[in-house]
């Protein structure tokens, strides 16, 4: 079986704000709730990375299809939409992401190729099918040591 691990650290700055890192990426990424929920205005927020995260793998998963296929790609764009919805007795859920890619190609002849490839891509992008996938929570509390008086 082939795996990989990606490991993603977060760190609380206070404030309500949080700083990411990831083994091998150079630049942290600074997170707050959104502003509706009492977090700072202006910065990524978890319900903003994971509609980022579901987005941004369904491009990398059309393009390596279509580079597999020999499809010229020459340009792409994507909306994406998360609704956050108050379910009764469960609280908050991500309800739904909509994705909405537009795929740029040279020819006529090209698009039956790429309408192929961008339904591919909705079946294979790894994040779309992690969201299935229920989360394990393995917490731990640890209590401050007194600093030594001296």
């Amino acid at each position: 079986m082939d795996t990989h691990t990606y490991k993603v650290a977060v760190t609380w700055m206070g404030n309500g704000l949080g700083e990411a890192e990831a083994e091998k990426v150079e630049v942290p990424v600074f997170f707050s709730a959104p502003p509706e929920f009492g977090g700072t205005p202006g910065l990524w927020s978890p319900e903003h990375l994971l509609v980022l995260a579901a987005n941004s793998c369904f491009m990398s998963t059309l393009m390596a299809l279509a580079q597999h296929s020999k499809l010229t790609v020459v340009g792409y764009r994507a909306q994406a939409e998360g609704r956050l919805e108050k379910i009764p007795g469960q609280g908050y859920r991500m309800t739904e992401i909509v994705l909405q890619p537009v795929a740029t190609v040279q020819s006529e002849e090209s698009i039956a190729l790429a309408q192929h490839l961008l339904e591919k891509a909705e079946r294979g992008c790894i994040v779309a099918n992690a969201l299935k996938v229920p989360i394990r929570v393995d917490a731990r509390v640890e209590i401050v040591e007194p600093a030594p008086v001296g």
